[in-house]
């Protein structure tokens, strides 16, 4: 059965909120003088208790048996609906935030926004005749629901024609009344409850992000690996080259560290037989905020008894590969103004011959290495020889790594937790990826030798005191019960995600990013 429907278009506009194409800024908030939005939330306020003499709940409760906005425009593409069609035998119950208000006299439109995207309601005086009154009382940003039938409006709108109205939350604080460009994004950050109900491509990144973590834990469930759980409070930190965040447990009066990476825990759990582990963990390091650098973080990391960095770089290409599939678009993406072709297999190339090749010196040769590094303004009088040679190659080599790419056969010196090359002691077997010069993981060939792990600590201890602050003798002691040898991977998600999201900063793919302390000033 049809029935003739009203033209949307057109009537008194009493606001438009369109789709977000910008982020919020600071003005949004700071414009209104706090007598002005004091006012507004008085007058919503009122409205909610206008709603409860009404005998309606301003709050609602529980509303079942919704269909999403996507599903309802799933079945309407099944139903040939024309223009002016009213389908009194296709119903539907839908529920979400107002985003758009128009008033035509005894007939109100209202766009409804919920997680897959955006429904036209409309509500007649006629059909919800007892309702009207709490109708007139809804204000944008409140959320409501609806059963009705599907139609389309004269100008071919889908519409859902209300013939039932449930208030479910009344918006107190007014939502943002315009859109700006990007001139204060750590406002976006800070309230990202906004961000993300107001900026669907928002949304749309963390629904990315959680099929790309999932996609990464098929992957190695897959190749038969367990996913476990280590401890983010520890003892001692270690796993990595960096200050940690510092704690104190009271009741056992110890100092503990956020662990900075999972890595000497996932090892001790190859030599208790576990023999493919991984973990998806938030680390934590006390060091500076960027677009590629966020103190608390998520990796993943991965050991593999018997494997070694070779086939690390196999993992990386697998799980990046099935992230690819189930995000859909080719393994051809765009990066800010760069495309990327992620097909496999990726570029191998060694540390040494890209050190050679861009800042023509040998990873071998100090005093060229040293030499090099006045050429770069670099200040190396107190640096290790190898951290010079890391620097200049940071300097003169990262920028060439765009497309996806191993670098592997590291300088032995920076890695204490890795099997030297057979054939070259002063070389490791380690790699790190990089993808649009940004590194996206490091891996190993394990160490697991007991005798040289111990000296590797204490020669780290001697010469980087902030990255390790007291000798791991558990540690050592777990592999003198013998561990076997593996392959060790860390990958960065949120850089993984970046990626593959075309994100230009790590904050964009982090839900709740750290911000500075609020300004007295600020909201």
């Amino acid at each position: 059965m049809t029935a003739a429907l009203p033209n949307a278009r057109g009537g008194d506009t009493i606001a438009l909120w369109a789709d977000a194409r910008a982020v919020l800024a600071r003005n949004l908030y700071t414009r209104k003088s706090m007598s002005t939005e004091e006012q507004l939330k008085d007058e919503r306020r009122g409205k909610a208790g206008k709603m409860r003499d009404l005998g309606i709940d301003p709050y609602g409760g529980r509303y079942e048996n919704i269909l999403s906005t996507a599903a309802v425009r799933e079945r309407a593409d099944g139903l040939d609906l024309t223009a002016g069609d009213i389908r009194t035998d296709e119903r539907a119950r839908v529920a979400g935030r107002i985003v758009l208000q128009r008033v035509m006299g005894n007939l109100v439109f209202l766009t409804i926004r919920d997680g897959s995207g955006d429904l036209q309601f409309a509500l007649s005086k006629k059909n919800v005749r007892d309702d009207w009154p709490a109708i007139k009382l809804l204000d944008l940003g409140d959320h409501i629901g609806c059963d009705g039938s599907l139609g389309m409006t004269k100008t071919g709108e889908l519409t859902l024609w209300a013939d039932t109205f449930t208030m479910l939350s009344k918006a107190i604080h007014p939502p943002p009344s315009k859109w700006h460009g990007l001139s204060d994004v750590e406002l976006r950050y800070r309230h990202r409850y906004v961000d993300l109900f107001a900026n669907p491509p928002v949304r749309d990144v963390f629904r990315q992000r959680s099929l790309i973590i999932q996609a990464v834990r098929d992957y190695l469930i897959g190749c038969d690996y367990i996913e476990v759980e280590t401890p983010a409070l520890q003892p001692i930190y270690g796993g990595a080259a960096a200050k940690p965040f510092t704690t104190h447990h009271n009741a056992l009066d110890i100092k503990l560290y956020m662990r900075i990476s999972p890595e000497l825990y996932l090892k001790r759990l190859l030599v208790g037989g576990m023999e493919r582990v991984f973990e998806v963990s938030r680390n934590f390091r006390n060091e500076g905020i960027s677009t590629k650098h966020n103190p608390e973080f998520t990796m993943v990391e991965l050991y593999e008894a018997y494997g070694d960095y070779n086939v690390m770089m196999e993992r990386v290409e697998g799980m990046t590969s099935l992230a690819i599939e189930r995000l859909g678009g080719g393994f051809k993406r765009p990066y800010g103004e760069v495309e990327i072709d992620y097909s496999v297999p990726w570029r191998r190339c060694k540390y040494g011959d890209l050190l050679l090749e861009h800042a023509g010196v040998s990873m071998s040769d100090a005093q060229a290495v040293r030499k090099k590094a006045d050429e770069l303004g670099i200040d190396h009088t107190k640096m290790a020889d190898a951290v010079v040679v890391n620097v200049v190659f940071e300097q003169t080599v990262e920028d060439h790594l765009v497309q996806p790419t191993f670098v592997y056969d590291y300088p032995a010196a920076l890695c204490p937790l890795t099997r030297r090359h057979p054939e070259d002691e002063n070389i490791a077997l380690r790699f790190e990826v990089y993808v649009n010069r940004m590194e996206l993981g490091n891996a190993y060939t394990e160490l697991n030798d007991p005798a040289v792990q111990e000296a590797n600590f204490r020669e780290q201890l001697a010469g980087e005191g902030d990255t390790m602050a007291i000798m791991d003798e558990d540690f050592v002691l777990a592999l003198e019960y013998g561990m076997p040898p593996a392959g060790g991977l860390g990958v960065g998600l949120d850089r993984l995600v970046m990626l593959l999201t075309n994100s230009q900063s790590i904050r964009d793919v982090i839900l709740f990013p750290l911000q500075r302390a609020r300004r007295a000033t600020e909201v």
